[in-house]
């Protein structure tokens, strides 16, 4: 006879975090804690001063205003989840939620990818095509391409998550995970999931693959037109105006590559302490590069930094 909570469907997930490591939880606590209260303060204030100071009404600012609220987003979908789990001894989350919670994670991941080479594409036309650029890079342009890059991100989370969610859960209810993040989820489903790879391999062809190219083939035309550049200054001037989004891309695309790119161990007592590791570049990965980039876009962009500073001047004087 098999067990009831072998055959009964499941109703919600228990994610199982750090719950193996307890007294690394208070500490992680406070850490998330304050590194999320960053992302919120750094991104808030990167969208409020692209919207209003008048002079980062251009494309590139719209994009990384859209790029700050892409990261409160995406960092609000789980870290909320995860400060609770590390304080609550009932890691559990109900069915409904953890595909909403997969979903958001998902649709905010790969809006993003698709984000970061629409900027690519702007820094190309802004320093290959200079005199185009204010027809190229129009109002009419640039909003569609920042509304595509959110619509392609939802309709490939929607469909991913729906393939996931659909799939029967009839045994073990545990992700060995913070939250539900897919991969983890598709683990503990019984049934064949052959049709959910292979929909995932096309997604990330789609929104890692082509992006990277994409970002590549447009850095390498924007790096010859600054080499062919006669002055010094004129090649240090071309080239700050693309450099901090290079930052975020090598930042992002790295932090990838050396989480799903590193080999696995297969000596069991090491797989414990890689599984460890593998969580906590996961859970850093989901608010490192969120905090990151309000910061490298302040540190090397004069036109932020002043707007910055006017912004502040004028909440001083007002008062």
């Amino acid at each position: 006879m098999p067990r009831f909570n072998e055959t009964s469907p499941v109703m919600g997930f228990i994610l199982l975090g750090l719950s193996a490591h307890p007294k690394l939880e208070k500490t992680f606590f406070v850490l998330i804690l304050l590194m999320y209260l960053v992302i919120l303060l750094g991104n808030g204030v990167l969208i409020l001063v692209t919207i209003l100071d008048s002079h980062l009404h251009t494309p590139m600012y719209f994009f990384l205003g859209n790029l700050s609220f892409l990261d409160i987003c995406y960092t609000t979908s789980s870290v909320p989840l995860i400060l609770d789990s590390f304080l609550n001894p009932r890691k559990t989350i109900p069915f409904s939620a953890c595909a909403v919670q997969m979903f958001l994670s998902f649709a905010m991941g790969a809006t993003e990818c698709v984000l970061l080479s629409m900027m690519a594409f702007d820094r190309y036309v802004a320093i290959c095509n200079p005199l185009r650029y204010p027809v190229v890079m129009s109002k009419a342009a640039y909003v569609p391409m920042a509304a595509g890059s959110w619509v392609a991100g939802s309709i490939t989370a929607m469909v991913q998550t729906s393939l996931a969610m659909r799939l029967p859960f009839c045994g073990d209810n545990v992700i060995n995970h913070f939250a539900c993040e897919i991969l983890a989820v598709l683990k503990l489903a019984c049934a064949d999931i052959s049709i959910n790879v292979v929909s995932m391999v096309v997604a990330n062809v789609i929104f890692l693959g082509v992006p990277v190219l994409f970002i590549s083939f447009s850095y390498v035309f924007i790096i010859t037109a600054i080499l062919k550049i006669p002055s010094t200054e004129g090649r240090k001037k071309a080239f700050s105006t693309c450099s901090a989004h290079l930052t975020v891309v090598v930042v992002f695309y790295g932090t990838i590559l050396f989480m799903y790119g590193k080999p696995k161990s297969k000596d069991p007592l090491g797989a414990d302490k890689q599984d460890l590791a593998d969580k906590l570049i996961s859970l850093f990965y989901g608010v490192v590069t969120p905090m990151l980039n309000p910061i490298i876009y302040s540190l090397r962009n004069k036109d932020v930094k002043a707007a910055v500073r006017n912004l502040v001047n004028q909440k001083c004087f007002s008062q």
